[in-house]
This record gives C-alpha cells, sequence and structure tokens, in this order.
C-alpha cells in the first residue's frame, strides 16, 4: 500500500516577489495564504504560498522570487501544473487571458481532458484543466467567480528523456500506477485517481536538460503528501531499501516536515506530511497570508532580513472578508512563535523516526537580497 497519499504542493521559481503576486491574486484568482522566507542558503528571499480558499494541500502553489539567478527551462524539470477547472469554463479563462494580454497556447486536449495552457511572467507554464468532479471550494475574486475559478491541482506534467526509469521510481518508491499513455504523454495516478492524484510525464528525447538550481522561470520541486512525520520516516526507509541512497535527512518546513529525493528523471520529489495545525501554525486560519512571517529561530532578525527583501503590497481583496492585515515589519506574536517552533519540531505529533527531531537551519550569513547579477 502507498505511502503517499496525494500532491501537496509545487514549488517553483518566478522573478520578482510584486509581478508574481499581481499575477497569482489579480489575474490567475488565487488566495496569497503565506508570505514567509527561503529557510536556505545566504541571500534573503520571499516564499509566498498560494492555494484554495480553503488553503487544502493539493492546492498549495509556493514561489520564491528568484531575480538574482535565471534559471534553464528544460529536461528533468516540471513543464507545467495544471489546476482544475469547470466544465465549460474554458471560453472564459481563454478571453480572460487574452484580455490580460497573457500568452497562451488555445484550447487543447489530454486523456480526454481539455486544457489551456499559459505563461506566468517569469516563464513558468501553468494549465486549466476542465474536470466536474473536483468539488473543492475554489478562492474567487472580482473577475475569477466560483463558476470558473479553480479547484486546486490536477497534476503536474514532467518532462523526461527517458520514461522507463522515471516510471519505476513513481511505481515502485511511491506507489503511483501506470493508467495511460497517449502520444509522448504517459499518466500515473495514485488512490482512486483524477484530480490531485495525478501525476504526466511528458516524453522528450531531444530535449535539453533544464537548470537545477534555485533560478527565476523553472520549476523546483514536486511535494506529495503523506500522513504523518512516522510515514515520512517510512517513506525514506523505502527510499533507502531500493536505493535511492541519495534521499536527504527529514528536513523542517515550518508547515510540514519533508523528505527530498531526486528522481532518475532529474524531477526533484519531496515527501511532506502536515503539521498538526497546519498553515494555521503561525497565525489564525482566518488570517493567512496578511502579514510577513518568519521562523521563530530568525525572529530577531527581521529589521535585517526585510531590509533586503523587495517592498510589496498585496491586494486588500486578498483578505478573507474582516481579516485585519499585519504591518509587514511586525514580529510574530510571542505565544503564535513559541507554539509554531513547538508544532514544527514534531512536538505534537511524537517527532520524526521514533522521536528524532527533523533538522533546522537556525543560523544564517544574510549577505544580500534577491537583486539580479551584474
Amino acid at each position: 500500500m502507498s505511502l503517499v497519499k496525494a500532491i501537496h504542493h509545487i514549488t517553483v521559481c518566478v522573478g520578482g516577489a510584486q509581478e508574481d503576486i499581481d499575477f497569482q491574486t489579480q489575474i490567475f484568482g488565487q488566495r496569497l495564504i503565506k508570505q514567509t522566507v527561503l529557510f536556505d542558503g545566504r541571500y534573503a528571499h520571499y516564499h509566498l504560498y498560494y492555494a484554495n480558499a480553503n488553503a487544502e494541500p493539493g492546492s498549495v502553489y509556493t514561489t520564491f522570487p528568484y531575480r538574482r539567478v535565471q534559471g534553464k527551462q528544460g529536461s528533468g524539470q516540471i513543464q507545467s501544473t495544471a489546476y482544475t477547472v469547470p466544465k465549460d469554463s474554458l471560453k472564459f479563462w481563454s478571453e480572460h487571458l487574452g484580455r490580460h494580454k497573457v500568452k497562451h497556447g488555445g484550447i487543447q486536449e489530454r486523456f480526454g481532458q481539455k486544457f489551456i495552457r499559459f505563461d506566468h511572467p517569469s516563464g513558468i507554464q501553468l494549465e486549466v484543466l476542465e474536470d466536474n468532479a473536483d468539488k473543492r471550494k475554489p478562492w474567487t475574486t472580482e473577475e475569477v467567480t466560483s463558476d470558473v475559478a479553480t479547484r486546486g491541482f490536477h497534476g503536474p506534467v514532467l518532462s523526461v528523456r527517458e520514461i522507463p526509469e522515471t516510471e519505476r521510481f513513481f511505481v515502485d518508491a511511491l506507489g503511483f500506477r501506470k493508467t495511460g499513455q497517449e502520444g509522448p504523454y504517459h499518466r500515473f495516478e495514485i488512490g482512486e485517481g483524477g484530480a490531485n492524484k495525478t501525476v504526466t510525464l511528458l516524453h522528450e528525447p531531444d530535449r535539453p536538460a533544464g537548470s537545477w538550481i534555485f533560478g527565476a522561470g523553472t520549476a523546483h520541486h514536486l511535494a506529495l503528501e503523506v500522513e504523518n512525520d512516522e510515514k515520512l520516516a517510512e517513506q525514506k526507509g523505502v527510499y533507502d531499501e531500493l536505493g535511492y541512497t541519495d534521499a536527504s535527512e527529514i528536513k523542517d518546513r515550518m508547515y510540514f516536515h519533508s523528505v527530498y529525493c531526486r528522481c532518475p528523471g532529474g524531477i526533484l520529489v519531496e515527501c511532506a506530511a502536515t503539521v498538526p495545525a497546519g498553515f494555521a501554525v503561525d497565525e489564525p486560519a482566518d488570517a493567512l497570508g496578511t502579514s510577513l512571517l518568519l521562523p521563530p529561530w530568525f525572529e530577531s532578525r527581521r529589521a535585517e532580513i526585510q531590509a533586503m527583501l523587495e517592498p510589496i503590497e498585496v491586494p486588500e481583496s486578498n483578505f478573507p472578508s474582516g481579516a485585519k492585515k499585519i504591518p509587514v515589519n511586525a514580529p510574530a506574536p510571542a505565544k503564535a512563535a513559541a507554539s509554531a517552533a513547538e508544532q514544527s519540531s514534531g512536538g505534537a505529533s511524537g517527532g520524526a523516526s521514533g522521536g528524532a527531531q527533523p533538522s533546522r537551519r537556525t543560523s544564517a550569513v544574510f549577505i544580500g537580497g534577491d537583486k539580479p547579477k551584474k
């Protein structure tokens, strides 16, 4: 039986932070649910989270604004991320994207489902795909109403030069099953399949490899959901048993704990176990995304980090009715910070691997922010 339940989140590197916020919230109709920072590296970068109305795993698209380095698109990467939308809504999306001068490829079809692929300003590709079976609650805006809004992920399209070894990884290590092939597309599903439980491999044998770094305009990783820390440790054991020994240690990502493993086709795959309070671990559920949040171990350096970040403005329309926007330089309440530190370290679920604490990078020498290299 598979330890993987569904898709958890997808993470990409974009260009400017404000450009990303404007596109995601005003054009694509996503809800900004978290403003925080990249926990790794010597440069201060935002880490922004977008999701559906209920901020559910499986709808969470996270972005690193990373103008400092330009990435290279290619094989061994997520080529596009498909979101579900209601049947007969693609006419709206075609007109809506055209009105906002967003480049798109028109209505296409894959495995009997119609979709439109379009470009984020950074060059990242997204899709809206018709699926009436998805009943998750959408976030809506003035322009993107509930009858056409996205529900969450259908799944990513992964570009690979060869299929067999990547197929082996998804089937043997993660528990997916192959459910179809259509030309260069190979479909894999977990559990009952369908929305949020589908991964598609795109066979592109002649496409040069893309970069594996943090770099603007490239996808960084696919994250899959496991139930808890114990299952996460068990998944790491599956990797070791099968010989995928480049799997990382279990890492503390504040809102979830993670193990990373690069699959044979080159795509970085994370398995993630959400902490008990999830995205509400450090701010109220009805106020998600209203302030810049730092992990407790970086809170004392807020002014230093803030000075390195691009100033941003989040549209008031992004916030739930009645939510109060908190100033970006305000520290997290002490009680919330303490709770976040306890829960993200596994205090509420027994910790990873029978009591072992997930690893954290709690100290850093920040040497700059997100400014393009000259």
